[in-house]
C-alpha cells in the first residue's frame, strides 16, 4: 500500500503549517482531478474564485485523492475539490486532520471496475476472477468498490494480483491486455469500458451500500484558521453548481470541457450521469447530517479487515464539518 504509507509519512510534515502563515494568506493552492468535468471549473476559469475570496487561487491537478491527502498533509494544497471520500478514510484513519465540508458530486455509474472482454464474465460467473490481475488506486473509491464487490460475489482477493494503478495507467495497460480487470474514474473508465464490461451498475451499487461521491475537503487547521474564506469557497461552487441545473449549461459545457481535458461530447456523456447536490438536500440526514460520517466508518471497517488500514477510529464524526457551508445560505 505505497500511497497509504506516503500519508502517513507526509502527516507530520503536514503539522507544521502554521497559524502565521494562514493568517497573512495571500493565495492558496486547490487539488482537483482532469478528466474530470465539474460546473466549480467554468468558476475557476472565470477567476470567480479569486474574486469571492480575495486571494490567488492556484490550481493543480492530481492522479488521485490519496496524492490529494499526502499534498494537504504537507502544506503543499490548502483544500481539494471532488475528492474521494475513501481516501479521506484512509487519511483520518492514519492521524490526518482532513475533513470533508460538501459532497461535491454523486457519481455512482462513473467509478467502477471492468472486466476484459476476452474472459465473457459478467455477474453470474464472477467466481472465475479469482487468480486474475487487477489494477486499480489503492486506498480510493475505487478500491473500496473493489473490495465490495468482490466480497458481495464471493471472490478470494487473496487469489488476484492487485497492482496500484492511477486510472489513467490502469486503463492504457488494460488495453493492451495486461491486466484483466482494471478500476477507475472519468474519462479513464469510459476507455476501459472500450475493452470490457463491468459487472455492476451504479443503481446495483447502491442497494449494496455502496455509495459513490466526491467530497470538497481541506485540513481541520486551515478551516478554523480561514473560516470566511472556506466558506466563501463553497459559496462560488454552490453557484456553480446552479447555474448548471439553471439553465447554462450549454454556455458552460465548452469552458469546463476545455478545463477538464476532454472533447465536449465525451464531457458532456460523464455530466448527465452525475449529479451535484444542492446545499440544502447536502445538510440533511441524507449526506452530511449523519449518513456520510456512518458510510465513512462503513469503509473503514471494511479497509481493516482486507488489510488496507491497521484500525478504524470509534467514530469518523470529526471528519465531517458542516459549519461552513451551513453559513453558504447566508451569503
Amino acid at each position: 500500500m505505497k500511497r497509504i504509507r506516503s500519508i502517513a509519512l507526509a502527516i507530520g510534515a503536514g503539522m507544521a503549517f502554521s497559524v502565521q502563515a494562514a493568517s497573512a494568506l495571500e493565495e492558496i493552492t486547490v487539488a482537483y482531478f482532469l478528466e474530470w468535468p465539474m460546473p466549480f471549473q467554468y468558476a475557476k476559469v472565470q477567476g470567480t474564485y479569486d474574486e469571492a475570496l480575495g486571494v490567488k487561487v492556484n490550481w493543480v491537478s492530481f492522479e488521485s485523492g490519496t496524492g490529494m491527502s499526502a499534498a494537504m498533509a504537507s502544506g503543499d494544497v490548502q483544500m481539494a475539490v471532488s475528492q474521494g471520500a475513501t481516501p479521506v478514510v484512509v487519511a483520518t484513519s492514519a492521524g490526518q486532520d482532513l475533513q470533508i465540508l460538501d459532497v461535491a458530486i454523486s457519481y455512482a455509474e462513473n467509478d467502477n471496475c471492468v472486466v476484459a472482454e476476452r474472459h465473457e464474465i459478467d455477474k453470474s460467473s464472477a467466481m472465475e476472477l479469482e487468480g486474475m490481475k487487477v489494477g486499480l488506486p489503492q486506498g480510493t473509491t475505487a478500491h473500496f468498490g473493489f473490495l465490495r464487490q468482490m466480497e458481495h460475489f464471493g471472490v478470494d482477493i487473496s487469489t488476484m494480483e492487485v497492482v496500484d494503478m492511477a486510472p489513467a495507467d490502469g486503463a492504457a495497460a488494460f488495453a493492451q491486455g495486461e491486466l484483466d480487470v482494471v478500476c477507475g474514474w472519468g474519462g479513464a473508465l469510459q476507455r476501459m469500458q472500450e475493452h470490457g464490461n463491468v459487472l455492476l451498475t451504479g443503481a446495483e451499487k447502491e442497494e449494496l451500500g455502496i455509495l459513490v461521491f466526491d467530497v470538497t475537503s481541506a485540513p481541520a487547521s486551515f478551516i478554523a484558521e480561514n473560516p470566511d474564506l472556506v466558506a466563501k469557497f463553497l459559496k462560488v461552487t454552490a453557484d456553480a453548481n446552479a447555474q448548471w441545473y439553471g439553465g447554462d449549461a450549454a454556455s458552460m459545457l465548452p469552458v469546463i470541457a476545455r478545463d477538464a481535458g476532454m472533447d465536449e461530447p465525451a464531457a458532456a456523456a460523464f455530466l448527465e450521469t452525475v449529479r451535484f447536490p444542492p446545499v440544502e438536500e447536502q445538510l440533511t440526514e441524507k449526506w452530511l447530517g449523519g449518513t456520510v460520517q456512518a458510510y465513512l466508518k462503513g469503509v473503514a471497517d471494511v479497509f481493516v479487515q482486507a488489510g488496507g488500514i491497521g484500525a478504524a477510529l470509534p467514530t469518523y464524526d470529526n471528519a465531517v464539518n458542516p459549519n461552513p457551508l451551513a453559513s453558504v445560505g447566508d451569503m
